[in-house]
């Protein structure tokens, strides 16, 4: 239990086709929140940061609060760096001890972002970590990382060539899928899952999964989609939740933070346990 590299925390879902839920948190209310879910659901928890939140909070900080906060927890948990684009603070992560990053060279060449890959999985196997990759940027634009640009995709040759040379432990292919809120149904690729996981069996990360009907989510991760991000559903609860509370206050007259911070924790706890349910992760942790 407690903190575990995130292969041994994807090896069941992607063998027994549940997944488990990846969620960028921000700060200190959305990292408590989203782990005390995981203990109440008694489910595994990748807990994201994106370069955005590193950078505003620190890395030093954000990984204090982390080791303070999962100190004697029973649930599997490991930290993920999301779509980082800048290898320094890869470095600076793994160095300060994060679990797995994205190394997102998806802008580059093929070819050159198979050489950096490379080189970004032997720097993390020195501090054991794991290494998620990508060769197609994801649509719409994350935490200041990304395009809103059509994803294009590579075939699925140039696909199994990065797996293979590159050794990453998961991958995040364009599927259809966008970061952000969908402004219509997304049409997915579902096959394209099927066909990389038939080649190169190794779990599969579903990018853009705020918005997705809850068929397409049991249908991708039947495909080997094992690790589902969610950023924006977490935004949208965490806003919206503070909103409809200061609107009763400013009615009230009764200004209470920490009721606030209690009301609004409640809400993301119960938007994780949600979610843990629905990808069927809930109670897989004993």
């Amino acid at each position: 239990m407690a903190v575990a590299p995130l292969t041994e925390i994807l090896a069941d879902p992607f063998e027994e086709r549940y997944a488990v839920p990846a969620i960028n948190i921000f700060n200190d209310l959305t990292l408590e929140a989203v782990l005390a879910a995981a203990v109440e659901n008694r489910s595994p928890l990748i807990v994201q940061t994106s370069v955005k939140t590193v950078r505003s909070i620190g890395s030093d900080v954000l990984y204090a609060m982390w080791t303070a906060m999962t100190a004697g927890i029973e649930v599997p948990v490991t930290l993920h760096l999301d779509h980082c684009p800048d290898r320094s603070v890869i470095t600076e992560c793994l160095r300060q001890g994060w679990n797995s990053v994205l190394f997102d060279a998806s802008t580059m060449p093929v070819e050159e972002n198979m050489r950096q890959t490379v080189e970004v999985v032997a720097e993390a196997r020195k501090h054991g970590a794991a290494v998620e990759g990508e060769i197609e940027s994801i649509t719409g634009v994350e935490d200041d990382v990304g395009s809103d640009a059509a994803a294009q995709q590579q075939t699925l040759d140039v696909a199994l060539e990065f797996l293979r040379t590159t050794g990453v432990d998961v991958f995040a292919p364009a599927i259809g899928n966008a970061h952000g809120s969908y402004k219509k149904a997304p049409v997915l690729d579902a096959q394209r899952v099927s066909d990389i996981v038939a080649a190169h069996p190794l779990p599969i990360a579903l990018h853009g999964g705020s918005g997705l009907s809850d068929e397409q989510f049991r249908d991708l991760i039947s495909r080997g989609c094992a690790k589902v991000n969610i950023s924006t559903a977490l935004k949208e609860t965490f806003m919206k939740s503070n909103l409809a509370f200061l609107r009763i206050a400013e009615e009230r007259q009764k200004w209470d933070p920490p009721s606030l911070f209690r009301s609004v924790r409640q809400d993301v706890v119960d938007m994780t346990g949600a979610l843990m349910t629905l990808f069927g992760s809930a109670g897989r942790a004993g």
